[in-house]
């Protein structure tokens, strides 16, 4: 995947760069290389196991002349607590603690993990900047949502939660997910200030991936409706050549 978006990437710089383009006065068309960072509050089934979390994230965007937009993005989500409990309580002590292979209290920490990949497509209308290529965009998106609970054993000697013991109770779901932004993005004169804000919001249909979950003696086959909605902020880097500066000589 980090190969093929690298190339996506490469061959869209490589395309741009021979356009020169003005964005000051006109409506370009150029490709989009984004990088953001998003806080998000959990909401549906997902709200039941994890609290809000970070998600860090990228996208590729193509603008057109007529300021459609059309790409992919995605984003890592995380978060170093949750909030489902019980999870371990089969395989722990009267007290809630683990034991180790040494015989000790097992240092465990239960944290959240996932991800969004998918492919996008939206609409910029120019209002409120330096020139036509800034204004307010609204983008739709569908892709795939996963997460899961990410537990950690310092050293790893706990066997309980050792290799392939760890999946039975990790809680691996993913599923399709539709996306919405509403936001601003500001293309700059200069290609170094240009950036975007918003709010973004996921819908996913997801259930539980893992075949056997030990705490619960078999699988879950629940149907899922995870939520997500946050605000996200990141820079943009347009790219594409500028139009040489015209100079007259008396």
């Amino acid at each position: 995947m980090k190969k093929i978006f690298t190339l996506i990437i490469s061959v869209a710089f490589t395309l741009c760069s021979y356009a020169q383009q003005d964005v000051k006065d006109s409506i370009i068309s150029t490709s989009l290389v984004t990088v953001s960072y998003g806080y998000q509050f959990a909401g549906g089934d997902l709200s039941k196991r994890f609290l809000s979390n970070s998600a860090i994230g990228g996208s590729y965007l193509f603008k057109t002349k007529k300021n459609w937009l059309f790409g992919a993005d995605g984003f890592f989500m995380f978060r170093d607590t949750i909030k489902e409990n019980g999870i371990l309580d089969s395989i722990s002590t009267i007290d809630g603690n683990l034991i180790d292979g040494d015989g000790m209290y097992a240092d465990v920490r239960l944290l959240e993990r996932g991800f969004y990949f998918g492919a996008k497509a939206g609409k910029l209308f120019p209002v409120f900047g330096p020139n036509k290529n800034s204004g307010i965009i609204f983008m739709l998106g569908g892709g795939l949502l996963q997460h899961k609970i990410r537990i950690e054993n310092k050293d790893n000697i706990a066997p309980q939660i050792k290799g392939d013991y760890k999946k039975g109770y990790d809680r691996l779901t993913n599923g399709f997910a539709m996306s919405e932004f509403l936001g601003y993005m500001y293309m700059g004169n200069s290609k170094l200030v240009s950036f975007y804000a918003g709010f973004e919001f996921v819908q996913a249909w997801t259930m539980n991936r893992r075949s056997y979950n030990f705490d619960m003696m078999g699988p879950d086959k629940t149907k899922r409706f995870d939520l997500l909605s946050g605000f996200r902020i990141g820079w943009v880097l347009p790219l594409y050549r500028r139009t040489p500066e015209t100079y007259y000589y008396y």
